[in-house]
């Protein structure tokens, strides 16, 4: 949970609006020019599935990265030192 002294740098929600609608435009002009591309069917079917595997394997690498920076921080390694030491401390044939 970040705290008022986290002096990590927040995305506003005008630059993720940006960030969404470039990905969205990027995305559709590369599928429509795959669409009216004058060539053979199979060739713009392939053009198609390589550009929507670019696009899915993005979205991955851009998850791992987050996920990398994040167990990377602070917060998140004293979060796992709490929960360690709960876990060493509990009884679980303690009565409640």
């Amino acid at each position: 949970m970040p705290t008022k002294s986290d002096t990590t740098t927040k995305n506003t929600p005008a630059f993720a609006a940006q960030a969404a609608i470039s990905f969205g435009a990027s995305l559709f002009a590369m599928l429509v020019a795959v669409y009216f591309m004058d060539t053979d069917p199979w060739i713009k079917g392939f053009l198609a599935l390589g550009t929507l595997y670019l696009t899915t394997s993005t979205f991955t690498l851009a998850k791992v990265v987050r996920d990398m920076q994040e167990d990377n921080t602070v917060i998140h390694r004293l979060d796992m030192a709490r929960l360690e030491k709960m876990m060493a401390q509990h009884d679980p044939y303690k009565s409640a």
